[in-house]
C-alpha cells in the first residue's frame, strides 16, 4: 500500500512528523477552527456532553504519563477531621456542613509542574485537595493555594501544561516555569496576567504546607432543600498564618533538603503539632450573579473580601500521617465532580471541563474503573450499584441481577427516596435557552484589572519580590520577542512594574500588546480589547502576606541554637523554655553530632551539625553564652549560618558573652538583631520572630529575594 504523501519516515521506517505550516486538526485529521473554547449552550452557559473535539483532546492528554499524575505528581498528604461550626441550613442540604458534624478527611498537597521526584521548593502553584468521607458519600474539594488560574476554558489546559512541563526535545528544565515554552504561551494569553502576578509572588514559595491558604478556585453552588441555589467560593485559612521563604532561600533549600515541605508536615503531625485550617465561604445570592464589574464564573478572577466577606463555617485538623505512602498518598483519587447533595458545580467553563478530565485521568492512571474500591478512595457509607466488572474489581457482587430496573431483586438497589420524596444528589434546576457555540463571554475579557489589584495590594517589599521573580524568569528566556511580548502585558498591569522588569532585561516595555497576542485574544473576543468596567475595589488587604511585627505566632517555628562544646546550659535552657512556651522548637546545632559538653558539666545528644544543616532550614538563630564563643569565632560554618540568616531577613539573638561574635560577621544591629546588652533578649527575640521577617533589611544590603 502506498504511503501517505505527507508522512515521512526515519531510518528505522518510523513515522516522523512536524507541525510547521500545518492547520490544527483532531487526531483523525479533522480541521479545528477553535482550540480555545469548549462547546457551550451560549457563551456563558454550561459545556455540552457532545463536545467530541474536547473529549478527544483531553482523553489523549490524560493518558500522556505512566504511572504518575500528569500534573500534581509531587504530593504529600495526611488524615484528619473536619468539624462544622457554622449554620448553613439556609443555603445547603449538605449533611457534613450541619453545625457540630465531624467528618473524616484526607488532604493532599502538591506541586503542579514537577515530576514525582522533583523538589518541594519549586516556584509553583500548590495543590490543596481535601476528600471528605461524609455520611452521604465522598465529597472532593479540589483546589490550590492560589485562588485563580492561568486559563479560562478547559480546552486550553493541555496546552498550558505542555508549555510549563520540560521542553519535549530535551526534557529540561525540571519543575520550573523559567523557560521559553512557558513564557511563549503566557505572553500570548492575556487572560493569564492575574495568575502570573500570584505565581511570581511569594505565594508560590511557601514556608510550609501548614502555612498556606487553600482555595476552591472556581465558583460552586450551594443548593438548599427548596432547590434554591447560592453561589459559593471556598477558602481555607491556616491557623499559623500565611508565610513564605525568599527565592534565594528556596533555591538553597532545594539543594539541602528537597523534601523540606514533606518532612515539615510529617514531623509536625508526629510531634502532635497538628496543622489546622478554618474553612470559610463567600456566599453570593443567585440574583446577584451579574452584580459585579467582573464575572464570578471567570476562574481568573477573585471576589475581593471587601465585597463579599469570608464566613468561617468549620475547622480542619490534620492529625494522622499515612501508614503507607503509595497506598494512600499516591493512590488517592480526587475529582471536582465528586459531589454530595447540597453542592453543585457552576457554568465556569474551566470547572465544567475538569469534571471529565479528573475522572478520566484517575480511571487511566489507577488501572481501570474500579479505583474507587481502593481503601483510600472508598466511601464510608458503602457503595451499591450494578457496575460489577472491569479492571481491578475487588468487591464481589452477589446474586444474579446487575441491571436496573429489575423485579428479581425487588428493584434493588433502588432510587433514593424518603417518604415518597426524591432525595440523593440532584443537579440544580437551571433554565437554559441558548445556541450551541464555541465562544467566550465578553464578560471574561478584562484580563488586567485584577492583576493590577493584586500588585497594588502588595507591600513594597512584596512588590519588589514580584519584580525580581519576573526578571529572573524572563532572563531565562532566550527569545527576545517573547520577553517583549510579556513586557507589553506587564505594561497593561502597571507601568512601573513593567519598567523595572524591563530595566533588568535591558528592554523598553512596548506600550501596546503585540499583534500576535492581539490576534489570539481576538479569537475569543473579536472586539478585543474591550473597555473594562470600573472596579469596585482597587486594593485588598487580604491579598498581602505581610503582617504587623509582633502580631503573628511562632508556633512550630524552628530556632537554631548555634553552639559548640563549652556552651552554657543555663543560657541554652532559659531561651529554650521561653520559646517552647510559645510553641516554637529549639534545635541545637554544633560542630559535631553526638555528645555536646556543657560548661557547667554534663552532656546532651546533638543530632545536627554545621556540616549537615544549613541556615535556610531554620526560622531564627540564637547564640548562647559560654566557652563555646571562642570556638565559634574560628568556625567559618558558624559565620556562614549567621551571615546567611541575616541576609534572609531572619531574627537573630546573641546572649551577652556571644555579642563579640558580631565583629566576625556582616550583621548590623536592627530591630531583628537582638543583643542582650541593649534589648530584652527573650521578649524582643520572640517579637521579632512573630513578624516572620525583617523586610526592611533587604533594601540597603541588596539581600537576595
Amino acid at each position: 500500500m502506498e504511503k501517505a504523501k505527507n508522512v515521512k519516515t526515519d531510518q528505522l521506517g518510523q513515522h516522523l512528523t512536524d507541525n510547521d505550516q500545518k492547520v490544527l486538526t483532531t487526531n483523525d485529521g479533522v480541521p479545528v477552527y477553535d482550540n480555545n473554547n469548549t462547546l457551550k449552550a451560549g457563551n456563558r452557559g454550561p459545556s455540552l456532553q457532545q463536545d467530541h473535539i474536547y473529549f478527544d483532546k483531553m482523553a489523549h492528554f490524560d493518558r500522556e504519563r505512566i504511572p504518575e499524575r500528569v500534573v500534581h505528581a509531587r504530593g504529600s498528604a495526611a488524615h484528619g477531621l473536619f468539624e462544622a461550626t457554622g449554620d448553613l441550613s439556609e443555603y445547603t442540604t449538605a449533611a457534613f456542613l450541619k453545625k457540630g458534624t465531624k467528618t473524616p478527611v484526607f488532604t493532599r498537597f502538591s506541586t503542579v509542574a514537577g515530576f514525582k521526584g522533583s523538589t518541594d521548593l519549586a516556584r509553583d502553584v500548590r495543590g490543596f485537595s481535601v476528600k471528605f468521607y461524609t455520611e452521604e458519600g465522598n465529597y472532593d474539594l479540589v483546589g490550590n493555594n492560589i485562588p485563580v488560574f492561568f486559563i479560562q476554558d478547559a480546552m486550553n489546559f493541555p496546552d498550558l501544561v505542555h508549555a510549563v512541563k520540560p521542553e519535549p526535545n530535551n526534557e529540561m528544565p525540571q519543575a520550573a516555569s523559567a523557560h521559553n515554552t512557558f513564557w511563549d504561551f503566557i505572553s500570548l494569553m492575556p487572560e493569564s496576567a492575574h495568575m502570573i502576578m500570584w505565581v511570581m509572588s511569594d505565594r508560590a514559595i511557601p514556608r510550609s504546607l501548614r502555612m498556606m491558604e487553600g482555595f476552591g478556585v472556581h465558583t460552586f453552588k450551594f443548593v438548599n432543600d427548596e432547590g434554591k441555589s447560592t453561589f459559593v467560593k471556598f477558602h481555607w485559612k491556616p491557623r499559623l498564618g500565611v508565610h513564605s521563604v525568599a527565592w534565594n532561600e528556596a533555591q538553597k533549600i532545594s539543594g539541602f533538603d528537597a523534601d523540606f515541605h514533606r518532612r515539615d508536615l510529617w514531623e509536625a503531625i508526629e510531634n502532635g503539632d497538628f496543622p489546622q485550617w478554618d474553612l470559610g465561604v463567600q456566599l453570593i445570592p443567585e440574583e446577584d450573579e451579574l452584580k459585579f464589574s467582573f464575572d464570578i464564573l471567570d476562574p481568573t478572577k477573585i471576589i475581593p473580601e471587601e465585597l463579599v466577606p469570608v464566613k468561617i463555617i468549620g475547622t480542619m485538623t490534620l492529625n494522622q500521617n499515612p501508614e503507607n505512602f503509595f497506598a494512600e498518598t499516591e493512590q488517592v483519587a480526587f475529582d471536582p465532580g465528586r459531589l454530595v447533595p447540597g453542592i453543585d458545580i457552576s457554568d465556569d467553563p474551566l470547572l465544567q471541563g475538569r469534571i471529565f478530565s479528573y475522572m478520566d485521568t484517575q480511571n487511566y492512571r489507577l488501572g481501570g474503573p474500579n479505583f474507587h474500591e481502593l481503601p483510600i478512595n472508598r466511601p464510608i457509607n458503602g457503595k451499591h450499584n450494578n457496575q460489577k466488572d472491569g479492571f481491578g474489581r475487588m468487591d464481589i457482587l452477589k446474586g444474579a441481577v446487575s441491571y436496573f430496573p429489575n423485579s428479581k431483586a425487588e428493584g434493588c438497589p433502588y432510587h433514593a427516596m424518603l417518604k415518597g420524596k426524591t432525595t440523593g444528589f440532584q443537579s440544580h434546576r437551571q433554565a437554559i435557552d441558548a445556541s450551541k457555540v464555541r465562544a467566550r463571554s465578553d464578560s471574561f475579557a478584562d484580563h488586567f484589572t485584577q492583576a493590577r489589584l493584586f500588585f497594588h495590594s502588595q507591600s513594597p517589599e512584596e512588590q519588589e519580590h514580584i519584580i525580581s521573580a519576573l526578571s529572573f524568569e524572563l532572563s531565562k528566556v532566550d527569545d527576545v520577542n517573547i520577553r517583549r511580548r510579556e513586557l507589553a502585558i506587564l505594561n497593561q498591569v502597571d507601568k512601573d512594574l513593567a519598567k523595572k522588569v524591563g530595566d533588568n532585561l535591558n528592554l523598553t516595555p512596548p506600550k501596546e500588546l503585540d499583534e500576535l497576542t492581539l490576534k489570539f485574544a481576538r479569537q475569543n473576543h473579536p472586539e478585543y480589547p474591550i473597555k473594562p468596567k470600573k472596579p469596585e475595589v482597587e486594593k485588598s488587604e487580604a491579598l498581602s502576606m505581610k503582617i504587623t511585627p509582633g502580631e503573628g505566632t511562632i508556633e512550630t517555628r524552628k530556632v537554631a541554637f548555634l553552639v559548640d562544646d563549652g556552651v552554657s546550659k543555663t543560657s541554652v535552657d532559659r531561651m529554650k523554655k521561653a520559646l517552647e512556651k510559645e510553641g516554637a522548637q529549639a534545635v541545637l546545632i554544633a560542630s559535631h553530632v553526638g555528645k555536646l559538653q556543657f560548661k557547667e558539666g554534663g552532656t546532651e545528644d546533638v543530632q545536627h551539625s554545621y556540616l549537615t544543616d544549613s541556615s535556610v532550614l531554620y526560622d531564627a538563630f540564637y547564640t548562647p553564652d559560654g566557652d563555646s564563643v571562642k570556638k565559634l569565632a574560628d568556625n567559618p560554618d558558624y559565620i556562614q549560618f549567621i551571615n546567611e540568616g541575616f541576609r534572609h531577613c531572619k531574627a537573630i539573638a546573641f546572649a551577652k558573652e556571644a555579642e563579640e561574635l558580631i565583629k566576625e560577621t556582616l550583621v548590623k544591629e536592627d530591630q531583628g538583631v537582638i543583643l542582650e546588652s541593649t534589648k530584652d533578649l527573650i521578649n524582643d527575640f520572640i517579637t521579632a520572630m512573630k513578624g516572620h521577617r525583617v523586610w526592611d533589611r533587604e533594601k540597603p544590603r541588596k539581600v537576595p529575594a
